[in-house]
């Protein structure tokens, strides 16, 4: 699975690909300079139950840390995966 950043000024996103064929993908608008909001999650139907979507939001993860950012999940998803345990405490908003 490969994941790709795209980020601009005001949004951006993370797609997922399983052998150049695009699984899913998660958006997020900048909430301001120091905090992204993740507000949608979404992996295509052939691509279910293979952890796709957790692999995004631990990119995103990866990504908030690395640039000093916070999370703010408004997707269903994100909140859920990432208010699970205290491991995400560090980058949530």
């Amino acid at each position: 699975m490969e994941i790709k950043h795209f980020n601009g000024d005001k949004k951006g996103q993370f797609e997922a690909f399983s052998d150049e064929e695009k699984a899913g993908l998660m958006t997020y608008k900048w909430y301001d300079d120091h905090c992204i909001t993740i507000d949608h999650t979404e992996v295509y139907s052939s691509f279910e139950g293979k952890g796709v979507g957790k692999k995004l939001i631990v990119e995103g993860v990866a990504y908030a840390r690395k640039n000093d950012l916070k999370i703010r999940p408004t997707c269903p998803f994100a909140k859920k995966y990432l208010e699970r345990t205290s491991d995400y405490d560090d980058v949530l908003y």
